[in-house]
C-alpha cells in the first residue's frame, strides 16, 4: 500500500502512514503514540488486548523511532490531536532509535553537534519552511519580471573585490579562492546582454567574526539589472522583492509563526523611508544622544543600525529604512559616484543591515581610476575586461537569506537559524 500523509487521511479508510514516533506512552491497557510526518501529527491508539502482534513488534521501541502503520483514521472527541486518532491493524518498525543525546535544555553549541536531531522540533521545521517560502516568493517575483536565474562559479582565480577575507584553496598546481560574492560575474552578465539576472547561491567570507549575525558560509540572494537611471531604481525593485517574499511567508505560515514564535509577519508598504547618512547621524544624536565613533564616520556600525531601526519605527512606523550617501572610502570601488558620493544604499530591517546595493560604474576609464585609487591593480584585471567593449548602466544588490530569515522570526543568532552553521570554530557536522 502506498503511504499517504497524515493530513490526507480520510475517515474509516484503510491507509498507510509513516513518520516519527515523537512520544510513546505505554499504559496498562493502551499504547499511545504521537506520529509526525511533514504534514502534521496524529495520535495512534493501540488496544493491547486486541493487538497482541503490534504490541510485540513495539517492544523496546523508543521515541524518535520511525514507524509505519496500516489502519484507519476515526474521529474522537476525546483526542486532543485535532479530534482524530489512527487505529492500526499492523506496524512496521522502519528504524529504531536510541535515547537522544540532547534535549530542549541543551545549549546551542551542544545542539549544533547534533543538528539533525535538533532540527526535528516543530519550530525548527517551521523555520526552514519559512526560509524556503521567502526564497520562493522572491524568486517567483523576479521570474515574473523576466529576470534570468544564473549560476556563477564559486572557485575563482583571483581574490574577489578587495583581495581580503577570502579562503584560499589548492587548485591543482596553483591557488584558487572561494568566491566572496558573485558581484563580478553578475556584472559580466550585464556586459553579456542578459539585462536582468539573479542568483541564489553560497558565498564565503574568511572573517574571524563571532557575532550573532556573521558566518563564514551563507546563502546570498543576488540581483543585478541593466538600463537603470539611478540607484533609486534598484531600491524600488528591492521593495517589491521583499514585499513578494514576506507576502508568501505570511500567506503560508503567518498563523503558525505567531503560534510558535510569537512573531507577527508584517508585509511592508511602499515606499520604504529613505534618509541620507549625515541626516541620520543628526537624528540619532538628537533623539538618542548617539555619536558615531570616529572610525565609523561615513559608515554605520551595529549600534547605529539598531538605533536606526528604532528611529524608523518611531518616526515612520516602518520596519524598513534605506540609508544613502555613504563615504566613498567605505564603499566598493565599483560603486558609481556623483559629486564624489557613492550612488548606493544600505537597507536596515529591524535594526540590522540586510542589503548593500548601488548603481555600478559601467564606464571603463572611470572604473579603472576608482580601482587604482583603492590600490587593487592586478586583483581586478579580469573584471576590468568586461567594460572595454561596451556595458550598459546597471545596478544591483545582495541579501543574506539566512540573516533575513533570522530577523523575520526574531531568532537570537544565525546559529539558531541556519540549517548547518559554519563559523571560525565550527566545520562539523
Amino acid at each position: 500500500m502506498k503511504r499517504i500523509l497524515i493530513n490526507e487521511l480520510k475517515e474509516n479508510e484503510i491507509s498507510k502512514i509513516s513518520g516519527w514516533a515523537t512520544t510513546i506512552r505505554d499504559t496498562k491497557y493502551m499504547i499511545f503514540i504521537i506520529l509526525k510526518d511533514r504534514s502534521g501529527f496524529i495520535q495512534v491508539s493501540i488496544d493491547k488486548n486486541n493487538n497482541a502482534e503490534i504490541v510485540k513488534k513495539l517492544e523496546g521501541i523508543l521515541a524518535n523511532s520511525i514507524l509505519s502503520f496500516t489502519g484507519k483514521m476515526v474521529k474522537s472527541e476525546y483526542v486532543k490531536q485535532g479530534g482524530k486518532e489512527f487505529l492500526p491493524d499492523d506496524v512496521v518498525v522502519l528504524s529504531s532509535a536510541e535515547s537522544l543525546p540532547i534535549d530542549d535544555t541543551a545549549n546551542i553549541d551542544t545542539r549544533m553537534d547534533y543538528r539533525w536531531i535538533d532540527l526535528r522540533g516543530e519550530k525548527n521545521n517551521l523555520m526552514l519552511l519559512c526560509q524556503a517560502a521567502l526564497v520562493d516568493g522572491m524568486r517567483s517575483y523576479l521570474l515574473s519580471e523576466k529576470f534570468t536565474e544564473i549560476h556563477t562559479p564559486k572557485l575563482i582565480g583571483a581574490a574577489s573585490e578587495s583581495g581580503s577575507s577570502v579562503f584560499e584553496v589548492k587548485y591543482f598546481d596553483r591557488t584558487a579562492y572561494l568566491a566572496q560574492s558573485p558581484q563580478f560575474y553578475k556584472q559580466m552578465a550585464m556586459a553579456s546582454g542578459l539585462e536582468r539576472i539573479f542568483e541564489i547561491a553560497p558565498a564565503f567570507r574568511a572573517e574571524n567574526s563571532n557575532t550573532n549575525r556573521h558566518t563564514t558560509e551563507f546563502t546570498s540572494f543576488d540581483v543585478e539589472m541593466a538600463y537603470i537611471d539611478s540607484y533609486e531604481d534598484v531600491m524600488d525593485l528591492e521593495e517589491d522583492l521583499l514585499i513578494a517574499g514576506l507576502s508568501n511567508v505570511k500567506n503560508l505560515y503567518g498563523d503558525k509563526i505567531k503560534e510558535l514564535f510569537n512573531v507577527d509577519v508584517t508585509v511592508p508598504t511602499k515606499p520604504f523611508p529613505r534618509i541620507k547618512l549625515e541626516d541620520l547621524y543628526q537624528e540619532l544624536h538628537k533623539r538618542y544622544n548617539y555619536e558615531i565613533p570616529e572610525f565609523d564616520v561615513g559608515d554605520m556600525n551595529a549600534e547605529a543600525e539598531n538605533l536606526t531601526g528604532k528611529f524608523a519605527k518611531e518616526v515612520y512606523g516602518h520596519e524598513f529604512i534605506f540609508v544613502t550617501d555613504f563615504a566613498k572610502t567605505k564603499r566598493a570601488f565599483y560603486h558609481m559616484r556623483k559629486d564624489d558620493v557613492p550612488q548606493g544604499y544600505d537597507l536596515i530591517w529591524k535594526g540590522t543591515e540586510i542589503t548593500t546595493g548601488a548603481q555600478r560604474e559601467h564606464r571603463f576609464e572611470v572604473l579603472r581610476k576608482q580601482a587604482d585609487e583603492k590600490g587593487l591593480g592586478k586583483d581586478v584585471e579580469f573584471y576590468m575586461e568586461f567594460f572595454k567593449y561596451g556595458c550598459p548602466p546597471h545596478g544591483g544588490f545582495a541579501i543574506g537569506v539566512d540573516r533575513l530569515n533570522m530577523l523575520l522570526l526574531e531568532l537570537p543568532s544565525l546559529k539558531e537559524e541556519m540549517f548547518i552553521f559554519r563559523g571560525p570554530n565550527r566545520l562539523n557536522p
